[in-house]
């Protein structure tokens, strides 16, 4: 016998309300969004945090970076006159320092003795002279060697005479203790013949000047003091030093980094 109340279908087949789901189950589905929302945001605030710090950042070393460099690094254009002065610590009114030459190196280039050179300078002279000689041009020696004593009293006593400063007599003689005629290898020429032109510009217009211009250089002698020389002394035609050896050389150019001023032929 069948049971009446029993109908073949099953008894939860009826639809279950949003109300018949526990709390803990309807919740859930809504939780989950939100966190993964508050994660994201807090990811792009971050982003934009450190990306503001590096603008920054690059700002305030662009900034600071050219300051820092002006302090520690001295400018080009200071540098130069710092060379410029210790180049020239050894000059007065255009004149470079020259030591004395011993008086066991030098040697008479004249017939009374008074006009000397060193010796390797005085024998080279005499070749000159008697080279000059046989071409019929007279090369006589005005003044060689000169000591500091002496150069004084060219200097200051004759400075006093001629009512001249001091830059107007450097003009024409070396202040004492800057005479290329301290080192031994410096001499003053004059042309035999023509002697009213001694010591002035006058000399370059004799036969003497002109054969030395052409002749010098072949036993070690060159003009001191060429026009528009690079030490700015006032062109003197008569002086002539020699720079045939190595300290002679030394002596002009090395020492004193003094560049050869070219004479034309």
């Amino acid at each position: 016998m069948k049971n009446a109340e029993f109908s073949g279908k099953p008894r939860n087949s009826s639809p279950v309300s949003g109300e018949d789901i526990p709390a803990a189950l309807r919740d859930f589905p809504d939780v989950a969004p939100k966190r993964r929302l508050s994660l994201l945001v807090l990811g792009i605030g971050g982003v934009l945090v450190c990306g503001l710090l590096a603008v920054i950042s690059g700002f305030l070393f662009a900034w600071t970076a050219p300051k820092k460099n002006l302090v520690s690094q001295p400018s080009p254009t200071n540098a130069t006159p710092a060379n410029s002065q210790n180049n020239n610590t050894d000059q007065v009114l255009g004149h470079l320092a020259y030591t004395e030459a011993p008086e066991s190196e030098l040697a008479p280039i004249s017939a009374d003795g008074r006009q000397r050179l060193r010796k390797v300078a005085a024998q080279k002279y005499q070749e000159m002279v008697a080279a000059a000689r046989s071409a019929g041009v007279i090369l006589t020696p005005i003044s060689g060697f000169r000591s500091v004593k002496e150069q004084e009293q060219l200097f200051f006593g004759v400075g006093a005479q001629r009512n001249q400063t001091p830059a107007q007599r450097a003009a024409l003689s070396a202040p004492p203790g800057h005479s290329e005629h301290h080192t031994g290898y410096a001499v003053d020429i004059g042309d035999g013949t023509a002697p009213a032109t001694n010591l002035n510009e006058n000399f370059e217009n004799t036969k003497a000047f002109q054969w030395l211009q052409t002749n010098a250089a072949r036993f070690g002698f060159e003009m001191s003091f060429p026009k528009d020389n690079s030490q700015g002394v006032s062109y003197e035609p008569w002086h002539w030093r020699f720079v045939g050896d190595r300290d002679s050389l030394e002596t002009f150019y090395r020492a004193k980094n003094v560049k050869p001023t070219q004479v034309p032929q």
